[in-house]
């Protein structure tokens, strides 16, 4: 656990430097995508901040070794996923109506919108998330019954990496095959669930603060996973993408026969709420 001066000393560098990457890493993104006329850049950016928190943690925090070495693990592991997943995606294309959205809402593109609507909110959601990790690199080592929480938040990671992972292979198979083109990505899983990438972001994270629960006072973390869900459901994630993609023949059918969020077996009967 945190104790004395020294572990509270450890934590106010490790935040420090936590921001003053953020800021650093935002700014450069912002700027690109001021350049290039779009700033979708933030997504990519996205997964690269949590892999570099997460080393940051790793160098700069006093706490237990193994625990700080696997959180960086499972934090690079899914955030460079992620990140290149979200490149690929972006390459060689406009901005994501998502923001083309968010923006126009907020009044515009001028660049002083652009740094609080967009990448002043995703760093300090970034800083705000990372807290487990961050608090995680400071106390002692897991012990007794707390182990078994450490092994479950491990567990629920492999969940949720692999919903997210498995969701974008799948996703990405089939918009790659000319055939399905105007059509609605309703298998594998995403006849269970409308967003696995979502769902599998926030399941991964929910994994992370478990990680950080298993050493005190880590559970004190736990408002990050629900602002991350909080996030990926309601303010730039699903919701928007629901907005967008709504339009588009054939969706409000899929949106009667498939879950919002969580998994669930995909309905048949016509009508139903999903």
């Amino acid at each position: 656990m945190i104790a004395g001066t020294s572990s509270w000393a450890a934590f106010g560098i490790i935040t420090a430097a936590t921001v003053v990457f953020l800021v650093v890493l935002h700014t450069v993104t912002m700027a690109i995508g001021h350049r290039i006329g779009r700033y979708n850049g933030v997504d990519v950016s996205g997964g690269l901040g949590f892999v570099g928190i997460s080393w940051l943690t790793l160098i700069l925090g006093p706490g237990d070794a193994t625990r700080r070495w696997l959180l960086a693990a499972l934090v690079s592991v899914w955030g460079l996923r992620l990140s290149w997943h979200m490149f690929q995606k972006s390459a060689g294309k406009g901005e994501d109506p998502r923001y083309t959205e968010m923006l126009e809402r907020s009044g515009g593109t001028e660049i002083g919108i652009v740094a609080r609507k967009i990448f002043a909110t995703q760093g300090v959601a970034q800083w705000f998330v990372s807290l487990p990790i961050q608090v995680s690199a400071v106390v002692g080592p897991t012990e007794g019954v707390w182990t078994v929480v450490l092994v479950a938040g491990v567990a629920l990671w492999l969940v949720g990496f692999t919903f997210e992972a498995v969701g974008d292979a799948q996703l990405r198979r089939f918009k790659a095959d000319p055939s399905n083109k105007g059509k609605i990505m309703d298998r594998g899983l995403w006849s269970w669930t409308r967003h696995p990438n979502y769902f599998g972001d926030s399941s991964a994270w929910w994994g992370v603060w478990l990680i950080a629960a298993s050493s005190w006072p880590g559970v004190l973390t736990v408002l990050s996973p629900v602002a991350m869900t909080y996030f990926l459901v309601f303010a730039t994630g699903a919701r928007l993408l629901e907005r967008s993609m709504s339009k588009r023949p054939g969706y409000p059918e899929y949106q009667q026969r498939t879950s919002y969020f969580l998994p669930l077996p995909p309905r048949t009967r016509a009508g139903s709420t999903p």
